[in-house]
């Protein structure tokens, strides 16, 4: 069993949740703070805590790596005046340690949670300077009734909050304020035109109406009813020349080094793997002893024949699993349940397989996710030199041509200069966008057609990178949007479902530095080629073809699927029934099902974000579809 001893019998990371409530008047309610804390089981399945006091309760889940009495939460603070539920972990928790015991501070523990709460001790808000790592965490302040609250600077780790009368609500899933019953659950209705467009929840508040995500990089204070929020972390780019043999140098340095500290653990460390080269990379620098992909049946969308070929090559372990259709379309109720809001992006279900495969022998497993948002890997960052040089003429001209050509039958260069025509921020959504503004109000009933648009969500990030060239904002948006909201949300959630705890060496400050610095004309090569300098750190690592190989995600034949007779029912009788009404024109639902069905239009991801977000609904709001509450592992 291949662990890492960086720090012997100084390890314990807590990978984990935490839920609870601060109150101004009645004592916390202690029955309703265990419910919370049973709802998220599933985030720490070995070992539970509860702090009560006349104001706050708090409940803490975990998932034991390390050594489960001494990493026991909630932590009090040697003068009883500060208790932390954390979630994540602190890479360098061992030198801050070192910092604060030469300033006088003792530690009753060996685990990083207590280094957070002392360094919270020490230096307060800024300590969030201070730590290399992934967490969500809470500190309760029993001398000023205060509570203070923080995420990560990439999102890895969720965080909700929410203020129901003289209740504030805090917790790592949405669901985990719902067994309170104070809490009062209703749908935000101005999500979910946003949703159709995103295919995930694209706003602060969440599908819960007063439900909220603590952005990532920011802090709150919490104190008397009233809550202050402020932001400690701020992306930006900051380009340098370098020659691309040193850059790749630099860039394999660092993986490498953040890989590393990954890896800690006193329990085996597994890695997911798939056909792609982010993965391949960290799974080349780790050498785990065990390997994950999975696939399915149709070949063109399949990678397990890749990672295994790979895994020869380098001499690991690869386990795979082939994903069947009826498999999927019976988990679909279990992702939407642990995903916590709709959740309509295809690869969640190929991740939650995934994670079931890896838990059943490891509680660890690294990922290669945040690669592509760093070092400019989409291929929709990517123009050609003609649409860079045809950009380089006056806007006038171009808008001029578009409006010509846009009354004109179709023809092929027709989108080019259409598109050409419009400013970055005009065009780019991020790396999903399934139903344009006009679309998603025609399908939708009145009740549910925000006035809120989807240039409303994007709009002030292309405002805070005005200047940049186009890659750099389309980077920076989904840094801020895609990356936290789609990506990281269904890795946490689907890993979190099995009790696996994921590590994304990637998406780590040291990294960071390093990846900001590389210009946009050096990210890109050829026709498709992206994220080259990644691709040439990698060339000592991987096989030459491997280094080439393009971009294919977590491919699902849904699309086929949708076509057989057997699924295309399926979806049907979801359509048709009596409450989905309430929120859409069924009768257009059912037009772009037979669009699909007879092979005319594919309409399939538009028909999988709409079928999605039925099921999430009738998960969470059973009482309101007429069917069966559902019960996870059921």
């Amino acid at each position: 069993m291949k662990t890492n001893h960086l720090i012997p019998e100084l390890e314990d990371f807590n990978m984990c949740g935490f839920t609870g409530f601060v109150t101004c008047s009645a004592p916390p309610d202690e029955k309703a703070l265990h419910a919370m804390g049973e709802a998220i089981r599933h985030r720490g399945p070995d070992g539970e805590g509860h702090y009560t006091d006349e104001h706050c309760g708090i409940a803490h889940r975990r998932l034991s790596i390390i050594d489960l009495e001494k990493g026991r939460q909630p932590i009090v603070s040697p003068d009883g005046r500060y208790i932390i539920a954390y979630n994540g972990e602190t890479y360098n928790f061992q030198t801050l340690r070192e910092e604060l015991a030469a300033k006088g501070h003792s530690f009753l523990t060996d685990c990083d949670t207590e280094v957070v709460l002392h360094g919270y001790m020490e230096w307060g808000p800024q300590v969030l300077q201070k730590l290399r790592g992934m967490f969500a965490f809470v500190i309760w302040d029993r001398e000023k009734q205060e509570l203070f609250g923080a995420r990560d600077p990439f999102g890895i780790k969720p965080f909700y909050y929410a203020q129901m009368g003289d209740l504030f609500f805090f917790g790592s899933e949405c669901k985990s304020f719902l067994p309170h019953p104070e809490f009062k659950k209703e749908l935000n209705p101005n999500a979910l035109k946003l949703y159709l467009t995103f295919q995930y929840s694209a706003l602060n508040e969440s599908f819960f109406k007063g439900v909220y995500r603590l952005l990532p990089g920011h802090y709150f204070l919490h104190r008397e009813g009233h809550t202050e929020f402020a932001s400690y972390h701020a992306f930006s780019f900051a380009p340098e020349n370098m020659p691309l043999e040193q850059r790749a140098k630099q860039i394999r340095e660092a993986v490498a080094e953040s890989v590393k500290a990954h890896e800690i653990s006193d329990v085996e460390v597994g890695s997911f793997l798939s056909g792609g080269i982010d993965s391949s990379v960290i799974a080349a620098l780790s050498r785990p002893d065990k390997t994950y992909s999975v696939g399915f049946e149709n070949r063109d969308f399949d990678e397990t024949g890749e990672a295994k070929a790979l895994c020869r090559e380098l001499g690991l372990r690869n386990i795979s699993k082939t994903i069947s259709a009826e498999e999927f379309f019976s988990a679909l109720p279990a992702v939407q349940y642990y995903a916590d809001e709709p959740n309509a992006n295809l690869s969640t279900v190929p991740l939650y397989f995934l994670s079931q495969l890896a838990a059943k022998d490891v509680k660890v497993v690294l990922s290669g996710e945040g690669a592509d948002e760093l070092f400019g890997g989409y291929i929709t960052y990517h123009t050609t030199k003609p649409y860079r040089l045809y950009r380089k003429t006056p806007l006038a001209l171009r808008k001029a041509v578009a409006k010509c050509v846009a009354g004109l039958p179709r023809f092929h260069g027709q989108g080019f200069l259409t598109k050409a025509a419009k400013p970055v921020s005009q065009t780019f959504v991020g790396q999903a966008f399934i139903f344009g503004d006009d679309e998603a109000e025609r399908v939708l009933t009145p009740a549910y057609r925000s006035a809120l648009t989807w240039h409303d969500v994007t709009g002030p990030y292309f405002e805070a990178i005005q200047g940049a060239d186009d890659l750099t904002k389309m980077q920076y948006l989904d840094l801020h949007l895609w990356q936290p909201l789609d990506i990281l949300r269904k890795a946490d959630r689907m890993t979190m479902a099995h009790s696996l705890e994921l590590r994304v060496p990637y998406l780590d400050r040291e990294v960071w530095a390093v990846a900001r610095a590389i210009p946009s004309a050096q990210k890109m090569r050829g026709k498709t080629m992206t994220k080259y300098p990644l691709r040439m750190a990698a060339v000592p690592l991987l096989p030459d073809d491997w280094v080439k190989r393009d971009k294919k995600g977590f491919p699902v034949p849904f699309i086929a699927w949708l076509r057989e007779e057997k699924y295309y029912r399926w979806a049907k009788d979801l359509i048709s029934q009596r409450y989905v009404a309430e929120f859409f024109d069924q009768t257009y639902l059912l037009d772009l099902l037979e669009q699909h069905y007879a092979g005319k239009e594919r309409t399939h991801r538009k028909l999988y974000t709409v079928l999605s977000f039925l099921i999430w609904y009738q998960v969470y709001f059973p009482e309101k579809c007429g069917v069966q509450p559902f019960t996870p592992g059921k």
